[in-house]
């Protein structure tokens, strides 16, 4: 007999509550939960498809091993396990623990206890080389806020606004920044409907954009233009919290003087939107003090993304978009350990500078964390120091990373390379190692990786969460594991010491987390992570286990006042970002104009990253990443849709199947990463069906964040030709 059971989706960061009907031990359909205080019964086409997914034929249910022809043949993962940590051992005994680097993708996110393992076992291992896909997506994230300084009142929730800024953000496509990630779609029709006045910058009027008070369509990579010219206005206008700036802030003046370059009329020439329509949404987002902004994947991946991210919260501060003393906190945290909440700036801190050193460019340890954009360098570079194992944790490198062509060289120049993967992705494919992980359904979960992002406008705007036990049980003959599971299993072949830290809520004065301490001679349970995972959470986990369905845990808490006498001060000027400010100003209107075009980075709504794109329900409109282009572009070019075309930058080229969108910019290619195959590969040219890959455009050593290390990976100037002719030339 069929039987409906409560769970919630990991495909991606949202956490969707959902029902999922399992008959003979096997999941046959996924629905939303209606009756969830906080979804109510959204979910999108991916987690709907988490039947196929965890019984996709392409699906890894055994550990591969690849011979010493190449091939891959099962292994049992016992005996991987065995195999592995004497390779790492023999490792690290002749060239130091710094050999070992981890990199977690973000299909790891959602799992609860596989990062928080996989980092313990690195630290007890000594190795700082740990990476993740934060600073190769959104960097300037973390670093703004080192740079600025933090509120310690946190900012407002989209939810009850009054005023909303997105700038190259999407969330109702990305379920992410900004609009809470519950029913995207819906919240900010319902917004609107209530009067919210929202501002969009994107070079794409997108899904947000349509609904969007002002829409600004800027020439790609401008958005620091745009922003600085913004405060411009209000300086000019004068519509600033000028109590708000007056405690707490400095830098006032230097700020001013520095975007007085930004006329209305420069901002017009340089970044393409007009005068009125840039004062227009000045005026708006400082109308109202509740409000706030959120810039997207894209500008970051752009030119100066710190940058973007600065301005962005000088805006907030200037026009006071942060929560005062006796103003409701929404969502105090379940699962995390609160921390105090008051009326105070907290000075800035270093962005970059500190923990380990690269042996590459000057590269340090950031915010954001190590330079993912550097790794394969880091790989290659041979002398002390030199990465020799990489451990891939629910991520592909050879999809997500910038520079294509020397990722495959670094993959290929590895003596470990082991990849924790549910199918042979184009990292798998060259790794020696290949451990099948278990999928969502079949381990427990809980909520606390979604909490964690709420400081960073894509968690929850209520004190909601959920716990969900395994649903059914791994395909009957697989031999799958738990990521944790497998990095648990090296710890003890080596006889490394575990310890996990308890998740503190985000605060510039939090207290240490509290630890725990595993026995290597027992394998702890599920819930005994999640335990240790949780300790100190304003509600504990069993709590949240009486709520199967998912629950919110209300609590009247409010900003509570500053300490008497707090120094802190929001930094208005940054010496760093200043200068990068002055460089702008100083730059030529007009640049790379031997390029026509400028490709920027979006996603496509049913695939997240690199997966799914082998679940034939998710992929029936495009199993590749078409090559958007405005339809009269496409004339100019004598182009018709279905056309292949090659698109080349600087550095490198690749192919493109173009798809007219009236809603581009003209000039602009928008195109979704992290598709294709590694070069050179057997079907990499199958553009048609597999799509091609953006990265391969970006050199990881040129026009990248000097801090940071990401290189350019959105508004990437590049040329356009029909691929026969390019073939022919």
């Amino acid at each position: 007999m069929p039987e409906v059971r409560d769970s919630f989706c990991r495909f991606c960061h949202a956490a969707c509550a959902i029902k999922v009907t399992v008959e003979d031990g096997r999941a046959v359909s996924v629905i939303g939960n209606k009756d969830n205080p906080l979804y109510h019964g959204y979910t999108c086409a991916k987690g709907r498809a988490l039947p196929e997914q965890h019984a996709n034929p392409h699906r890894l249910l055994q550990t591969m091993k690849r011979d010493e022809e190449g091939v891959h043949r099962p292994i049992p993962v016992e005996q991987a396990m065995d195999e592995i940590a004497e390779k790492v051992g023999r490792i690290v005994e002749e060239h130091g623990p710094r050999s070992v680097a981890l990199y977690t993708g973000t299909f790891s996110f959602p799992y609860a206890a596989g990062a928080p393992m996989a980092t313990a076992w690195l630290r007890a291992l000594g190795s700082p080389m740990f990476f993740t896909s934060a600073t190769i997506d959104q960097p300037g994230k973390m670093i703004a806020p080192a740079l600025h300084g933090t509120w310690g009142g946190g900012p407002y929730h989209f939810d009850g606004a009054d005023t909303w800024m997105l700038v190259g953000a999407n969330p109702t496509i990305s379920k992410s920044i900004g609009v809470p990630c519950m029913n995207p779609a819906k919240r900010l029709h319902e917004a609107m409907k209530r009067g919210l006045e929202l501002v969009v910058v994107d070079p794409r009027r997108s899904e947000a954009a349509k609904q969007a008070t002002v829409f600004l369509q800027p020439k790609p990579g401008e958005d620091p233009t745009i922003l600085a010219g913004m405060l411009r206005v209000l300086l000019a206008e004068d519509r600033i919290d000028h109590a708000f700036v007056a405690d707490w802030t400095r830098g006032l003046d230097e700020l001013r003087a520095l975007v007085e370059p930004f006329t209305l009329e420069y901002v017009e020439r340089r970044a393409g939107v007009s005068g009125e329509g840039l004062t227009q949404a000045a005026r708006i987002f400082a109308a109202h003090r509740n409000g706030g902004l959120n810039v997207g994947t894209g500008p970051n991946m752009a030119p100066r993304g710190n940058l973007t991210e600065y301005l962005g919260l000088c805006l907030n501060t200037l026009t006071g978009h942060w929560r005062r003393e006796g103003e409701f906190l929404p969502n105090p945290g379940v699962l995390m350990a609160p921390s105090p909440s008051k009326a105070q700036a907290f000075d800035p801190h270093p962005g970059w500078g500190f923990g380990e050193h690269m042996r590459v460019r000057n590269l340090t340890d950031t915010a954001a964390g190590m330079p993912t954009g550097a790794l394969a360098e880091e790989i290659l570079l041979e002398g002390e120091g030199q990465v020799k194992a990489l451990f891939s944790l629910g991520g592909n490198p050879m999809a997500a990373w910038p520079d294509q062509d020397k990722t495959l060289a670094a993959m290929n120049a590895l003596e470990l390379n082991v990849s924790l993967d549910i199918k042979m992705s184009a990292t798998a494919k060259l790794a020696d190692y290949v451990i099948a992980p278990k999928l969502s359904l079949e381990v427990p979960g809980m909520t606390l990786p979604t909490e964690s992002l709420t400081p960073y406008a894509m968690g929850y705007p209520e004190p909601y969460a959920q716990y969900s036990p395994a649903i059914v049980d791994p395909p009957e003959g697989s031999d799958v594991i738990e990521e944790w599971e497998f990095f648990f299993g090296l710890a003890q072949r080596m006889n490394l010491p575990i310890t996990l830290a308890a998740s503190y809520e985000w605060g510039p004065d939090m207290e240490k987390p509290e630890l725990t301490h595993f026995d290597l001679d027992r394998p702890p349970t599920n819930d005994e992570l999640f335990e240790a995972l949780t300790k100190g959470a304003r509600v504990p986990l069993s709590e949240v286990r009486k709520h199967p369905g998912g629950a919110v845990f209300p609590v009247d808490v409010s900003v509570a006042p500053g300490d008497e006498g707090a120094t802190g001060r929001l930094d208005l000027a940054d010496r760093t970002m200043m200068g990068e400010l002055t460089e702008v100003a100083a730059e030529p209107v007009d640049r790379d104009t031997y390029y026509a075009f400028r490709l920027v980075s979006r996603r496509l709504p049913d695939v997240h990253n690199s997966a799914g794109r082998d679940i034939p329900k998710l992929v029936r409109k495009w199993s590749y990443n078409p090559a958007f282009m405005h339809p009269e572009d496409l004339a100019a070019l004598g182009l018709e849709k279905g056309d292949v075309i090659e698109i080349t930058s600087s550095y490198s080229s690749i192919l493109g199947v173009v798809e007219p969108e009236a809603d581009l910019r003209r000039g602009v290619i928008s195109m979704p990463h992290a598709f294709g195959d590694a070069p050179g590969s057997e079907n990499d040219k199958d553009v048609r069906k597999i799509g091609s890959n953006t990265g391969r455009l970006s050199a990881s050593d040129r026009n990248y964040d000097p801090y940071s290390g990401i290189p350019l990976m959105s508004a990437i100037p590049v040329n356009v030709a029909p691929a026969e002719e390019m073939a022919a030339g």
